[in-house]
């Protein structure tokens, strides 16, 4: 390992509580704020890894649950590991499976050492501790590890997200124990608490007590609404190193992460852009455009005269929409490829206007383009 960067965030520059930077990693740099496509399963749906790279991204996120169950922690590691798999050699950060575990598999039981399940494939029985989903992701050789963490379900009462927030802040502990520090990789502990500002500031303090290379923001954007996210955020966010990376996992919509990222949110995931391209949804700079819909049979105009990507540069949006309705797989690859191509660019010139310090107007000149979708 001698000669390995250490794992470090630099910022950059600031605008108001927004900031840029550049992460640096055993697997290469990340300029942030950062959006990471969505790989579950060790491969991002619809898409090779040079169409990946292609979108400008740098950083992928996988799941630990979805690939202990296949192909297997285990084996991934004698493949040379998930980078070497999935031909992706620049930095991965794993999801610990918490989430999936609570969301998909089938007769949890959930106890203050870890949860036993069964798999939603074949209904195999399976634990997960805080040590084992650490050793998994070690395994898959994750430059960016994720705690074990319960997300704690919506609606919940204060006292639930209390007894939630407080196992999951055991299990940081105990992932950090379990985690085996090397140059360039890096472990995050996540924030929970649900819509409590009190259990949200008592969760960031139990995690930079135990210390972290970064923090996330997780148990959001599943029901609480735009509002009350961004309110949970301006509560959070402050509380949090300033100089370890920020990352909100799962979110979002590009008015989430426009909102965000004015918050002081660096990183972001979800499986928006990607879910969205396999179901002939557009995210554009004039809005949101259904491929489906009649109305775009018979324009010869590209889907976004701004974006880059092949959908946009060499096809015309009839021929998308006739993709869609033969249900030909070109129409999802493309529409996908755009969809994580439109978050890059998004994300990019979010970074640009950061560092020139006009972040307040670029994001109202974006959202006046989206309202601009009838005449587009």
């Amino acid at each position: 390992m001698t000669g390995q960067p250490r794992f470090v965030h630099r910022l950059v520059a600031t605008d108001g509580t927004a900031r840029a930077g550049v992460l640096t990693t055993a697997h290469g740099q990340v300029e942030t704020p950062a959006f990471m496509p969505v790989g579950t399963a060790g491969t991002v749906k619809g898409m090779t890894a040079d169409a990946v790279r292609a979108t400008g991204t740098t950083l992928v996120l996988s799941n630990t649950y979805h690939l202990m169950l296949r192909p297997g922690a285990e084996r991934v590691a004698r493949f040379g590991g998930l980078h070497r798999l999935m031909d992706w050699p620049g930095p991965i950060l794993t999801d610990s499976g918490g989430f999936q575990v609570m969301s998909l598999a089938k007769l949890r039981r959930l106890d203050s050492d870890g949860v036993t399940f069964q798999s939603h494939l074949d209904g195999s029985t399976y634990r997960l501790t805080p040590a084992r989903a650490v050793e998994i992701q070690h395994l898959l050789d994750a430059t960016i590890t994720m705690v074990l963490d319960e997300c704690t379900s919506f609606p919940a009462t204060a006292n639930e997200a209390q007894a939630s927030m407080e196992l999951s802040m055991r299990w940081a502990a105990r992932s950090k124990e379990a985690f085996v520090p090397r140059p360039g990789y890096a472990l995050f502990g996540i924030v929970q608490g649900s819509v409590y500002p009190a259990l949200r500031a008592a969760s960031a303090s139990a995690l930079t007590d135990i210390g972290f290379d970064g923090y996330a923001v997780g148990g959001l954007a599943i029901g609480e609404g735009q509002t009350t996210t961004l309110s949970v955020l301006d509560a959070t966010v402050p509380l949090l190193p300033h100089s370890r990376p920020r990352y909100l996992m799962g979110v979002g919509t590009p008015d989430d992460i426009i909102g965000a990222v004015m918050r002081g949110i660096d990183m972001f995931d979800c499986v928006i852009p990607t879910r969205a391209g396999r179901t002939g949804r557009a995210y554009t700079s004039a809005g949101v455009f259904n491929l489906r819909n009649a109305r775009f049979a018979d324009e010869a105009r590209p889907l976004d005269p701004l974006c880059r990507c092949p959908a946009c540069t060499r096809h015309a949006r009839g021929y998308l929409h006739y993709l869609f309705n033969a249900r030909e797989l070109l129409g999802p690859m493309l529409l996908t490829w755009h969809n994580v191509a439109y978050y890059q660019d998004l994300m990019g010139g979010l970074r640009a206007a950061i560092v020139e310090g006009r972040l307040a107007q670029h994001a109202a000149n974006i959202r006046a383009g989206w309202t601009a979708q009838e005449d587009a």
